[in-house]
């Protein structure tokens, strides 16, 4: 796995199971590779995987079962969601609108440039 430098690395995958979570590759109710595996799998430390698996149970998207391992919360992809949209309206938002006006892109042109995203 590729690391940014602007992101600490156990966030970044945590945004990886988030993913996973969302595209439905991880499904509610099912297990999560063990701290071991995805350490391996991603080539981090294995305390890296552990602070990431902290973090996501803290935030409700995956829980443990005593001896069994780490599963995914039954409501994670509505978390999961609500998280990134939050943090898009709060902060990228607002420099991706910025950028926009500082080159002259028109809502109309956004809009169609959205819709032909849509469309791809």
């Amino acid at each position: 796995m590729n690391f940014k430098d602007n992101k600490a690395i156990y966030l970044q995958i945590a945004d990886r199971i988030g993913d996973q979570i969302l595209s439905g590759k991880l499904t509610p109710d099912g297990k999560v590779p063990s701290v071991r595996e995805l350490a391996a799998e991603i080539e981090v430390n294995a305390n890296t995987v552990a602070r990431t698996y902290d973090h996501l149970q803290h935030s409700g998207i995956i829980y443990t079962k005593r001896g069994l391992g780490y599963f995914v919360c039954p409501d994670a992809q509505e978390k999961i969601v609500a998280s990134r949209r939050e943090q898009l309206m709060q902060g990228e938002m607002d420099y991706f609108l910025g950028q926009l006006k500082a080159v002259g892109i028109t809502p109309t042109e956004l809009q169609e440039l959205y819709n032909n995203y849509l469309n791809k």
